[in-house]
């Protein structure tokens, strides 16, 4: 199903006048990939027709542009990509490894993408197969797949690596295989001090060979003593390393990494609008994380409703994602409880079992978590409050069907207060 507003229909419109703008300075290369990214799918591309044997009804399909850059191309590829690669995992526990850059250092980086990223995979994987092949730790050699990711989900720069390792590895002989701990990968202070050491001494190297330039905010980098005096405080900062075993296993990693290889930064159905050169889009919020809850929770049930009081104030409406045991959970009936009794929220809910979960599986629907609200007439909060149960059996098709009409329904429930 196609979204509502694709990356080419921003370029169609906004593409022109963004390269004249920005002639001289935008490059060849991105130049050619916005160019493919519009004329994807498209008459200048040519095509083909299509006919039903059955019915004779005809149809014109055009060619896909095939740039890797472009959001409605690469499938193909990246099918491929994933068979290939989880044909590579072997039979053993997988770890989930992130390097990230800290924001001073992802600054100059921005400005020396080749010889900063390259340092960035250079740096990471002397550091996995130091500590690994280092007795009092492992004692074997590793081997491992890197990603980078330039970007966050909100599009600002933020480069870092992202390694599926094998939890264990060679002999220093190759002659048998040495396995980490069940559930415990390689010490992450460890790494991560490591990691800032190598990375330090490479930037040192790269300024010292003079293949950095500075310019903007950073032109006085330039200078030694001011690019010595800059990296000072990084040498006692925690650097961030994340290890961690995935709960859906190596493949469920490397189905989100493969999102990113045949893709661009964004995707077409994260895409909200486009009003006078204003792009809305959204994104995951990550102060919104398990971790926070489960900090949340650890204060007992004052500081429960105290953390969803403050969620909720300010917010026009609230959205109930329904699962198998949504309307089993008590907090979740709190705020159905606390949006509604505010008076002018809006609230509905969505059914979300059909969407894949963190070990690629759907649920089962649960029940209507609003029909456990009654009111003194008998009726039930259901009769007034809307549960959208998408159509659809694909994940996919359910997740474009949600992005297509949350707007909607966000205003048909406030308008319903």
């Amino acid at each position: 199903m196609r979204p509502a507003l694709e990356v080419a229909d921003i370029f169609r419109q906004h593409g022109p006048a963004y390269r004249r703008v920005h002639a001289g300075r935008l490059g060849i290369a991105r130049t050619r990939v916005m160019r493919a990214i519009e004329q994807c799918r498209t008459a200048p591309l040519g095509g083909h027709v299509e006919r039903c044997d059955a019915c004779h009804k005809e149809r014109i399909s055009y060619n896909s542009c095939r740039n890797r850059h472009c959001p409605k191309c690469q499938s193909l590829a990246r099918a491929q990509w994933l068979e290939d690669r989880q044909a590579e995992l072997l039979e053993c526990e997988y770890f989930h490894v992130v390097f990230t850059l800290p924001r001073a250092i992802a600054a100059m980086a921005y400005q020396n993408k080749r010889a900063l990223y390259a340092l960035l995979f250079q740096a990471s994987a002397e550091t996995l197969a130091t500590i690994a092949a280092d007795p009092k730790h492992l004692g074997a050699e590793l081997g491992f797949i890197s990603i980078l990711h330039t970007w966050g989900q909100n599009l600002m720069h933020h480069p870092h690596v992202h390694c599926v390792v094998p939890g264990g590895g060679l002999s220093p002989d190759g002659q048998r295989w040495i396995a980490c701990r069940p559930g415990f990968f390689l010490p992450v202070r460890v790494l991560s001090r490591l990691f800032r050491r190598l990375f330090l001494e490479g930037l040192s190297r790269t300024f010292a060979e003079g293949a950095l330039t500075f310019h903007g905010d950073l032109a006085p980098l330039a200078d030694r003593a001011n690019f010595d005096a800059a990296l000072a405080p990084l040498r006692d900062t925690e650097w961030v390393v994340y290890a961690k075993r995935p709960l859906g296993g190596p493949k469920q990693v490397l189905e989100y990494l493969g999102r990113y290889t045949h893709r661009v930064a964004i995707s077409n159905h994260r895409l909200v609008s486009l009003n006078e050169g204003d792009v809305t889009f959204r994104w995951k919020d990550p102060s919104a994380t398990d971790n926070k809850w489960e900090e949340v929770k650890r204060g007992g049930d004052a500081a429960i409703r105290r953390w969803i009081d403050e969620q909720l104030t300010g917010r026009s409406c609230t959205i109930v994602l329904v699962g198998a045991e949504t309307a089993s959970r008590r907090w979740v009936k709190y705020e159905i409880e606390k949006s509604w009794n505010d008076g002018n929220k809006g609230l509905f809910g969505i059914r979300i079992h059909r969407l894949l979960d963190h070990s690629q599986q759907a649920t089962v629907a649960g029940s209507n978590p609003f029909d456990q609200f009654t009111w003194k007439d008998g009726r039930k909060l259901s009769a007034a409050v809307k549960l959208y149960d998408p159509p659809y059996a694909a994940s996919d098709d359910v997740y474009a069907h949600i992005s297509q009409n949350i707007g909607q329904w966000i205003e048909a429930a406030i308008a319903n207060r």
